[in-house]
């Protein structure tokens, strides 16, 4: 026994939100449901609409539970984020805070450091690619700063940096070079 259609939509309003559609795939859907409201069988609507019996099950479904809108192609959910809010917040905290060589065993982070540490921290494994693009939607690039030591003070590099001499001189004014001949 197949599934009814809604009782609130006929053919003409069906095709009509199909004219009106800006997407392709609703229009088709929309036209395929209005060929069933016509009196068509189902595998006539399948045909109309380039599908399976199964995919026009679907449709009906979905017609019925949101309306013309449910007929909308959708981006898929894909699989949800390895890592949560904690695990953000403490990546953001210790990529903030830098690496100790003695601690860590690097002396900047790289993202398979990073991939390592939160394995051994919270037992998550996560891909090089995916841990990049968290990172990127956490506000981090792949700059890399100068490695610093953790016990450096912090006016010490600028007390170490010398003024070095202008490299281009100006030359003597033309006045003198004339006197000079």
């Amino acid at each position: 026994m197949p599934i009814a259609l809604r009782g609130d939509f006929d053919a003409p309003s069906l095709r009509t939100a199909a004219r009106r559609s800006r997407d392709a795939g609703q229009a088709r859907r929309l036209l395929a449901l209005a060929a069933v409201y016509d009196g068509a069988t189902r595998t006539e609507a399948a045909k109309i609409g380039g599908v399976t019996l199964q995919i026009v099950r679907d449709w009906v479904v979905k017609f019925n539970a949101y309306g013309p809108d449910g007929l909308i192609d959708r981006k898929a959910p894909g699989q949800p984020s390895r890592l949560n809010d904690i695990h953000r917040a403490a990546l953001a905290q210790i990529i903030e805070s830098g690496p100790i060589l003695a601690v860590h065993g690097v002396v900047r982070w790289r993202i398979v450091d990073l991939c390592q540490w939160i394995w051994e921290e919270f037992r998550v494994g996560i891909a090089r690619q995916t841990l990049s693009r968290e990172l990127r939607a956490l506000g981090y690039r792949k700059l890399s700063a100068r490695p610093r030591h953790h016990a450096q003070a912090a006016g010490a590099v600028e007390a170490f940096k010398k003024s070095s001499p202008r490299l281009w001189t100006k030359s003597r004014s033309r006045k003198a070079s004339i006197l000079l001949r």
